[in-house]
């Protein structure tokens, strides 16, 4: 298998498909068309009625395939199918197809040691013929794969960021819902971010515009000089496995202080080291933050690129999903050890 770099789709040989019509999911199977046909009068096409998740299975030493923390997944895609009105898999269910994938395209995880992994996109879309304004009658859940890389292509490197007059969501709208809408919402302060020379944009609280949200498509974390690990809390504000799985990192390995609190975009002092963090992006450290033609610069960056802490959480973390470090209880699935259909 050649080399893996970048955040890129290329087409797997075979994805999962299961079809929900007359109130029932009907049988899966697994496809090698890679093309989804839908009616032109399809909910998902015309009122956004669809959701997506994304994780990864991690290439072992021992040659095993490991998936990090999936029923967290299965339970945020069911809380956003619930917010969607659409129907949704139990954990089981959710768990079971996504090793069967896997399993179906071994060959495309990625070696041991090169830092790649397969990534896992589950798909809820509302299909059929619905023209009104209502949910759709017919679903299809979709789950592919792909052999991926960093997201950024520096990979765990500082990078910059510039804040954004932009919303991500509305405070009781669906941000904390992983649904195509907000992604959607989000490309153009992206282009705008790049244009400007940063990476992506960071998106402050709809309400006051004082708060740091979130960072483009992933969650925002600080420490503080006091060692203290603290990531924003809103409402608005998708629920990110990797963030929580590294707030429990920080207070059970590392002993830190942690806290899910407000972020003062004026108060970027009150922290030492701060970063961006999800499936995708894993741990990229902020080096600084351009906010009103203000550019504030994290004192770490000056001598080291990634700060201490940070590095240590990052170490912890990816050691734990291509399992060189003992989990917390339950963190790991083995693909092997799970029934392949239910």
């Amino acid at each position: 298998m050649k080399s893996v770099t970048g955040f890129v789709y290329s087409n797997s040989p075979l994805r999962y498909l299961q079809y929900f019509k007359d109130g029932a999911w009907q049988p899966s199977v697994l496809s090698d068309n890679n093309q989804l046909t839908l009616s032109e009068a399809a909910t998902a096409l015309h009122y956004g009625q669809q959701c997506f998740e994304g994780l990864k299975a991690y290439r072992a030493a021992d040659g095993t395939i490991n998936l990090f923390r999936p029923d967290q997944n299965a339970q945020r895609m069911q809380a956003s199918c619930a917010r969607l009105l659409m129907p949704s898999l139990t954990v089981d269910a959710f768990i079971a197809a996504c090793v069967q994938v896997v399993h179906a395209n071994e060959s495309l995880v990625p070696a041991y040691g090169t830092g790649a992994s397969l990534y896992i996109r589950a798909l809820m879309l509302g299909i059929g013929d619905t023209l009104a304004v209502k949910a759709a009658d017919e679903y299809v859940f979709c789950i592919f794969v792909c052999p991926v890389g960093s997201y950024f292509e520096d990979g765990i490197t500082a990078v910059s960021f510039c804040t954004t007059n932009f919303d991500r969501a509305a405070p009781v709208g669906t941000g904390a819902a992983k649904a195509g809408g907000n992604y959607a919402a989000s490309l153009l302060p992206n282009k705008q971010a790049l244009g400007q020379g940063f990476k992506d944009c960071i998106y402050l609280d709809p309400q006051t515009h004082t708060k740091i949200e979130e960072v483009g498509a992933a969650n925002f974390f600080g420490i503080t000089h006091h060692n203290e690990f603290v990531t924003p809390k809103s409402a608005s504000i998708l629920p990110s496995i990797t963030k929580y799985s590294l707030l429990y990192l920080a207070e059970h390995v590392l002993g830190l202080a942690v806290a899910e609190r407000d972020c003062f975009i004026d108060n970027l002092d009150e922290f030492k080291e701060a970063g961006a963090c999800g499936t995708a992006a894993v741990i990229t450290p902020i080096k600084s933050i351009l906010h009103e033609d203000k550019l504030h610069q994290f004192k770490h960056s000056n001598e080291h690129p990634i700060g201490e802490l940070t590095q240590k959480l990052y170490t912890l973390l990816t050691g734990i999903q291509f399992g060189d470090i003992n989990p917390p209880q339950g963190w790991i699935v083995k693909v092997e050890q799970v029934p392949q259909a239910l």
